[in-house]
């Protein structure tokens, strides 16, 4: 059977950077999942690339259709934002394995959806002090930078991603990103035997 793979870690370690490119060296063996979100879309990003961005009430309205398999909401300085995957026909393990990028508590939900044999965790770290300037600079680069909501976002991180957390969810094997082609690569040694 096919799997899927998680790709997680705190904001700010390079989570989509080492997606891309994954996706760029195994695009004939991985599709993609691209999950929902409600947040207003980023300088740079593109629908249908790295998020679906849905309203409010399209957000509803596939909570009510029973369609949203997972999800998460994050009370931000500039109001709630929902992240979610949906049913919505993109997942079909019995032809295809799948990479996606995704939070802890999505990663637990998606276990508890598909089985722990069927999603695999890639979870990334760099040190606090890196990630902080990661995140500064990057937003930094924004139009209309929202530095109270990265720090709000650096602080929860702390909190979702605890050593126990980690440990309740047997998640063991981390992928050290403060170089990046080697972090690529030790992903991919681990994933390429399993699709």
């Amino acid at each position: 059977m096919s799997k899927i793979f998680i790709v997680m870690g705190k904001s700010a370690t390079g989570k989509d950077t080492i997606f891309k490119e994954i996706m760029k060296r195994l695009r004939e063996q991985l599709n993609t999942v691209i999950l929902y979100t409600t947040r207003p879309i980023r300088t740079g990003e593109t629908e249908g690339v790295e998020y679906h961005f849905v309203t409010r009430e399209e957000r509803d309205r596939l909570k009510k259709q029973g369609k949203i398999i997972e999800e998460r909401v994050y009370h931000t300085v500039l109001g709630d934002w929902f992240y979610f995957t949906a049913d919505d026909g993109q997942i079909d393990l019995s032809k295809q394995s799948y990479i996606m990028i995704s939070t802890l508590e999505g990663y637990e939900s998606l276990v508890k959806y598909f089985g722990r044999e069927q999603v695999v965790p890639i979870y990334i770290e760099v040190e606090d002090g890196e990630r902080l300037q990661r995140a500064l600079s990057r937003e930094m680069s924004q139009a209309s930078p929202k530095y109270e909501e990265m720090c709000r976002r650096f602080l929860a991180d702390q909190d979702d991603f605890k050593e126990e957390n980690l440990k309740r969810l047997q998640i063991d094997k981390r992928y050290s990103n403060y170089d990046k082609e080697q972090c690529i690569n030790d992903i991919l040694s681990d994933i390429e035997p399993l699709i």
